[in-house]
């Protein structure tokens, strides 16, 4: 007999441009991966006419983002346990919604069912469990970290030839494997898409990339309810929902969003500074986000007044500022550089005065056991570009990284400000700093010791690049820039796992005196497809506080 909950399906391009978005985009690459941007069947879950689905959760709080093979007519309905509440329409064609419950209970796991307007089933029911109390106290925790999962599906042959980024299949199925170790919640660090609309290098920067012709976007218009919409669509989606699909339905996931997430790389030049972002590329970061997967849920720890932050029908959100709460176990503080980065030499800074406030106050806290940090762009290597804390840059041969001459557009606040962070996370002598970054598409583990003048080594912060995802052949440090992830000038640290550039991610297990941390790669040069549903740790090593 058939499922229930099986229904006509049709590729990702014909449900979200249509003729639009052919006249739009004549021989976009996308049209080569369509087929690819249908969601993986990934087992024997039937995830009926659901396309994708990404949920968050926080100890009372649910937040489900959800689209559709097909635009819904009529509201969908969330079924959590006995209580049944409509569906928000993010998108003006009724493909995307969001599904945001309150007043839960803490950890207790909720069963849950999409149903139509009727009644009818849309997927098969799944179970989603919130977190423990802020003031409970779990034993443990495991979270999974990965960063650069993005970019249009590229090329593999299974034997080490390909071109552009990792197909989404694979991507798909790397993930899949950091799912196999059961981790009670994901983050996902930066660069979701990749789709920068101006030219960042040569004799052409600041002027109109392949991708923002073909994209034909309207500068002075709408995103929602435009051609706008459909060209988003049509970008971003085949880079977001093959890669997660409804795996991620029973574990919780936090995006921080990076320099490609507002449509755009972090570069400077005479012709062109890409940040602090404009008008029209922020509108089309946050309607993505809106669209493909959940906003950060409010914590009673983070004031609800930091930038990006606002309550309204889609719930008390913030967009760029979150909180990972887990009991007094562990709180993992995740923060977007790029949304608020300024540029007013020394007093200039990645992340407002508000945030870095609530970012030093909550690592002197004293109420939870870890506290860990998760900024979008590493602390500790640096590949010698713009958007980033430190001042080393490129020397003239292009051989290696110097701080001897200065780093055009660099700001000496960005500095600064890592500095004001590590000196309180040095202070933390009961704890154990720890930082796991994203954005340089590699992954290792450091052990600092000092940053400028702040003396770090009585308890050395331990900082990880988590592991990228999808990462293309030109989008290695290396390739595009000639160096790899190397230690900035400005700080001593002794690279306990020197950073390796392979697809990979991160898991850390959180104990009441002690972390965990298990390092994963996957060398696509070298090991065939089918390593990924074998890979192993290469590297682990427990983080304990030095007093």
């Amino acid at each position: 007999m058939p499922s229930p909950w099986i229904v006509d399906r049709r590729t990702f391009l014909s449900q979200t441009s249509g003729a639009v978005g052919a006249s739009l985009f004549g021989r976009l690459p996308l049209e080569a991966t369509a087929g690819q941007a249908t969601t993986p069947v990934t087992d024997d879950w039937d995830r009926g006419s659901v396309r994708h689905l990404l949920p968050s959760v926080s100890d009372s709080t649910m937040l489900l983002k959800v689209s559709f093979e097909e635009a819904v007519s009529s509201t969908p309905r969330l079924r959590v346990g006995s209580t049944t509440l409509d569906g928000h329409m993010n998108d003006t064609a009724g493909e995307h919604w969001q599904f945001y419950v309150t007043e839960l209970e803490p950890d207790r796991s909720y069963r849950l069912a999409l149903v139509s307007s009727e009644g009818r089933s849309l997927c098969e029911p799944w179970d989603l469990r919130t977190f423990p109390s802020i003031t409970s106290q779990p034993e443990r925790l495991r979270i999974l970290f990965f960063t650069c999962a993005g970019g249009v599906s590229g090329s593999y042959d299974g034997i080490g030839v390909r071109q552009g980024f990792l197909p989404a299949n694979i991507r798909n199925r790397l993930l899949r494997r950091a799912l196999s170790f059961r981790p009670n919640a994901a983050v996902a660090n930066g660069d979701h898409m990749y789709w920068d609309l101006h030219q960042w290098r040569g004799d052409d920067d600041g002027t109109l990339s392949r991708n923002g012709e073909l994209s034909n976007f309207d500068f002075s218009s709408l995103v929602l309810g435009t051609n706008n919409e459909t060209a988003l669509k049509a970008a971003a989606g085949p880079q977001i929902v093959p890669v997660y699909g409804v795996d991620f339905r029973s574990t919780p996931v936090f995006f921080i969003q990076d320099d490609h997430d507002h449509w755009e790389n972090d570069a400077a030049s005479d012709k062109i500074v890409n940040f602090p972002i404009p008008w029209f590329q922020l509108q089309l970061a946050r309607t993505t986000q809106q669209l493909y997967y959940p906003e950060f849920l409010s914590d009673s720890q983070r004031p609800m007044g930091l930038p990006w932050s606002t309550s309204t029908v889609r719930g008390d959100l913030s967009e760029s500022f979150g909180t990972l709460r887990y009991g007094r176990l562990a709180e993992v503080l995740l923060y977007d550089v790029r949304r608020t980065l300024s540029l007013a030499g020394p007093t200039a800074v990645f992340v407002d005065a508000q945030v870095e406030r609530w970012l030093l106050d909550r690592t002197r806290s004293s109420d939870v056991t870890h506290v860990v940090h998760a900024p979008s762009n590493p602390l500790g290597w640096t590949a010698g570009k713009w958007g980033e804390w430190y001042p080393d840059v490129l020397n003239a041969e292009r051989t290696g990284l110097t701080t001897a001459v200065a780093k055009p557009y660099w700001q000496e606040g960005w500095l600064r400000q890592h500095d004001r962070l590590a000196a309180v996370l040095a202070e933390q002598r009961e704890r154990a700093p720890l930082v796991i970054s994203g954005d340089l598409h590699a992954i290792g583990l450091g052990r600092m010791q000092r940053s400028g003048g702040v003396d770090m080594s009585a308890n050395p912060m331990t900082t990880v690049l988590s592991g990228p995802v999808g990462t293309a052949p030109r989008s290695w440090p290396s390739g595009s820039r000639g160096i790899g992830a190397t230690p900035s000038e400005h700080i001593d640290l002794e690279e306990l796992a020197a950073p390796v550039e392979q697809h990979g991610f991160t898991l850390v297990d959180f104990f009441s005196d002690h972390m965990e941390v298990q390092l994963f790669k996957w060398d696509v040069n070298s090991e065939p497809v089918e390593a990924l549903d074998r890979l192993e740790p290469f590297y682990t090593t427990d983080v304990t506080p030095s007093a």
